[in-house]
């Protein structure tokens, strides 16, 4: 993610439609904890923040991106919103089985 290679959108949509689907395989049919919602954040983050780099303040010193500047980057489209979309989505082929 921190290759110069690939602009940014690209990384953007490789983080959101290669390994944002790895991380959340099968996540349908678990609970989520909120351990579990925490460590996905961190690791969403923590490769967002690989993507966007750091950002340089008005005083001229670089740092890290803060969280919420993360989400307006993203349009506040996070890891753990994506996986209650996929829970709510089972949860309806479920409720329109037929029962047997």
């Amino acid at each position: 993610m921190k290759s110069s290679v690939l602009n940014r959108s690209s990384k953007l949509k490789i983080c959101k439609n290669l390994i944002r689907l790895i991380v959340t395989y099968k996540c349908e049919a678990r609970t989520l904890t909120n351990r579990d919602k925490q460590y996905l954040r961190m690791s969403e983050r923590r490769i967002l923040r690989k993507i966007f780099g750091p950002v340089q303040n008005e005083d001229g010193l670089w740092r890290i991106r803060m969280n919420y500047e993360l989400n307006d980057l993203i349009n506040n489209t996070d890891i753990v919103r994506y996986v209650k979309r996929k829970i709510m989505a089972w949860l309806g082929h479920v409720m329109r089985m037929e029962g047997k």
